[in-house]
């Protein structure tokens, strides 16, 4: 199954060209994993933080095939490469009318209050397995 989100290029993402300066990139990648937890792990960042829990990226590659420009509107697709013990592994793909603007590789890891590698929770693991099996 694939999860998506649209996120509209704004003049903050924007460097003075008017296009999407890189960083602004990540930020939107942290937005859709974000929206990706509450929607579909049923788990949202502010209770990971009430729970001293939280997902630290471990590994991100990303490859920039286009710029997006300040206006445009960026169809975020996010799905699970792996699920592991403690990790999960994400592919994101961003476009706009079609045309590929850019894919990224995710690793987090659940980790609790001992900053250390911990077992997913087993109803967070539950749902992402479900996410995975309904693609």
């Amino acid at each position: 199954m694939i999860y998506t989100r649209t996120i509209p290029v704004e003049f903050n993402h924007c460097d003075p060209a008017g296009i999407v300066f890189y960083p602004r990139y990540f930020e939107m990648t942290n937005s859709v994993v974000e929206n990706f937890f509450a929607d579909v792990g049923a788990y949202p960042y502010a209770r990971m933080m009430q729970d001293g829990a939280g997902v630290p990226t471990a590994r991100l590659e990303c490859d920039f095939k286009r710029p997006s420009r300040l206006g445009d509107r960026v169809d975020w697709a996010l799905e699970i490469t792996r699920l592991g013990g403690s990790s999960v592994g994400f592919r994101l793909t961003a476009r706009c009318n079609e045309e590929l603007r850019l894919t990224a590789d995710l690793t987090l890891v659940w980790v609790t209050g001992t900053g250390r590698p911990t077992p997913w929770p087993e109803d967070v693991r539950t749902r992402f397995t479900a996410f995975m099996e309904a693609a």
